[in-house]
């Protein structure tokens, strides 16, 4: 980790009781979803990470806790450095606080999580679908949402997919 990044990630674990993590040179800091527009102000205002680049969500599954991770980049133009956060987010309905106001780009970003994944984003100008009709039901990108001819196999239910699934004979 770089020498710049390292002091970055103690100033955010020490400010929001959060740890960090490392992988292939991408840092991530695991920050609590009611945390999440203060720990972005505290991004842009105080730390010159001025561009929220990617903002997507991963599905654990159904079965999982938690069911959902947000994942936020930050990049630093000044400091050619780049941060991410890792927001967990769990329940039937799936909520976290908007950051459109901290990072103008937010507001398509978090309208795609909704539209895909079913996350709502509270406080959020504009929370409508961007890529699907507005009649559309369901949200496309989550594990349990049903490709309407065969349910998807995952590591949750596999074995119960495997038993009807036919096999071409060699």
């Amino acid at each position: 980790m770089k020498p710049e990044l390292e002091s970055i990630v103690k100033t955010l674990t020490k400010a929001f009781k959060a740890k960090s993590s490392e992988f292939r040179g991408d840092v991530t800091v695991d920050i609590a979803p009611e945390m999440i527009v203060d720990a972005c102000k505290m991004m842009n205002d105080e730390l010159g990470f001025t561009q929220l680049s990617t903002m997507t969500a991963i599905d654990n599954g159904p079965d999982e806790t938690p069911r959902f991770n947000v994942l936020y980049y930050f990049n630093s133009m000044l400091h050619n450095l780049r941060l991410g956060f890792l927001v967990p987010v769990s329940g039937e309905a799936p909520t976290l606080p908007t950051v459109s106001g901290i990072f103008r780009n937010a507001n398509w970003r978090e309208r795609e999580l909704w539209d895909m994944f079913g996350i709502k984003f509270e406080g959020h100008p504009d929370m409508r679908r961007i890529f699907m009709p507005t009649d559309w039901d369901g949200h496309p990108l989550r594990k349990d949402y049903s490709l309407g001819y065969e349910e998807p196999q995952f590591t949750f239910n596999y074995k119960e997919i495997d038993k009807r699934k036919t096999y071409a004979k060699e």
